[in-house]
């Protein structure tokens, strides 16, 4: 038998429950008609409360309006835009039509902009009207003058040859581009039978969602995400947080990451929890009211976000009795703030998450019961139905145990 020094650095996780083999829009209409009642979106910065039922009649009229503005099965559908109700309306609306959701980030600069709708080639637009100093409006003119002298969803543009329609959040009125309520409103030119008899015809390894990398090495690149990816990424992260249907997670997170859409949304959709949205950005003040006023029991965040949130001001005023669970991912999580985070905000069991855009994301993830050991995460188990080996890139080579190296995942859900 081989001693522990030369066995190959290779192991592998099993899943108590099985893979969900369904599409995310048939698990969202079953979460919905399972817990009715339960708080599922909490937009605090746009006043919005909704239960699972208000959410699904949403997504609904989101989806209708689709369908009637043209788009359909396996089309691109881009989001430019913070955190708000509208990202989440249009990520569900998408995956029961069959349409791709491309995440666009909302720092992106015009040529970035430019390319990701390209590469990805995005047929319709939804973004909002600015974000902090970006002038999101501005930059599309920019980049489509043809704006200025189009109807809506008529545009035909030399630098976006593949861009035909732009939703805009802005309740003012722009040339060319669809106001979103006026948007919502050609939903009544549809029937809610179109949209159930299209959303029966998906599967659940149908691409439904391109997430681009950073690009630290050049362009960012587009990663095309299953149902069955993203959907049992978030299941089974949040499993492993012992999500219920009582649950509360607070999403400080930008959604156009796999962060907030993935481990956040469909996490808590997933097990019929609540999704709090602080704010459309980060801002640790309101992060710590939303955990206070709205009784969170979970919280997510980056190292910094966690580290914001503890020197400010209104910290020791904060109610954390209610927390429990949450995730600290995104970067090296440091063990000191681990500590505090676990000690001052009540994060029992505060884990850590390992992974990339192209594995949906997450590959590794402490549990709840981890001891705190380092500031990097080498001791955390892969994902449920995982396998993960650390080998040489060019030849695929086993190190052996104690060999350093990177670790390759082999195979995913």
């Amino acid at each position: 038998m081989a001693s522990p020094a030369t066995l190959p650095s290779y192991t592998s996780s099993t899943a108590e429950k099985p893979l969900l083999g369904m599409t995310i829009g048939d698990k969202f209409d079953q979460i919905a008609a399972q817990y009715p009642d339960n708080d599922a979106l909490i937009a605090l910065h746009q006043n919005i409360h909704w239960s699972y039922r208000e959410l699904q009649q949403e997504v609904n009229r989101c989806a209708r309006a689709l369908l009637a503005i043209g788009a359909q099965k396996g089309d691109r559908v881009g989001i430019w835009a913070p955190n708000c109700s509208e990202w989440t309306l249009t990520q569900f609306a998408t995956a029961k039509i069959g349409a791709i959701l491309v995440n666009i980030n909302p720092s992106y600069r015009t040529h970035e902009l430019e390319y990701a709708l390209n590469q990805s080639g995005a047929r319709f637009l939804v973004t909002a009207n600015q974000f902090k100093s970006s002038d999101y409006t501005a930059m599309l003119f920019e980049l489509a003058p043809e704006l200025n002298s189009c109807a809506e969803g008529q545009l035909k543009s030399q630098k976006l040859p593949e861009l035909e329609c732009v939703i805009n959040l802005s309740a003012d009125k722009h040339s060319g581009m669809w106001r979103w309520a006026d948007f919502i409103a050609e939903a009544d030119k549809v029937s809610q039978t179109d949209v159930d008899d299209l959303q029966a015809t998906l599967q659940f390894d149908d691409p439904i969602n391109i997430q681009y990398t950073s690009g630290t090495t050049g362009f960012p690149k587009g990663a095309t995400l299953s149902h069955h990816n993203i959907l049992n990424n978030g299941f089974f992260v949040a499993e492993s947080m012992g999500f219920t249907s009582e649950d509360r997670l607070v999403i400080p997170v930008p959604l156009y990451h796999c962060f907030g859409m993935v481990m956040g949304n469909l996490g808590c959709v997933t097990h019929g929890a609540a999704m709090i949205y602080p704010d459309e950005g980060f801002d640790p003040g309101k992060v710590l009211k939303a955990v206070h006023e709205q009784k969170a029991t979970a919280l997510y965040g980056v190292p910094t976000m966690f580290i914001a949130e503890l020197e400010h001001p209104d910290f020791a005023s904060t109610d954390f009795s209610t927390l429990r669970t949450g995730i600290m991912a995104g970067s090296i999580c440091p063990a000191e703030i681990m500590k505090q985070v676990i000690n001052k905000m009540n994060m029992k069991g505060v884990q850590i998450a390992y992974g990339m855009t192209e594995t949906s994301p997450v590959s590794t993830q402490t549990a709840r019961t981890t001891p705190l050991k380092s500031a990097f995460p080498p001791w955390a188990a892969p994902s449920p139905t995982w396998r993960a080996r650390s080998s040489t890139p060019a030849t695929a080579v086993f190190y052996p145990v104690a060999k350093s190296a990177s670790c390759v995942p082999v195979a995913t859900a």
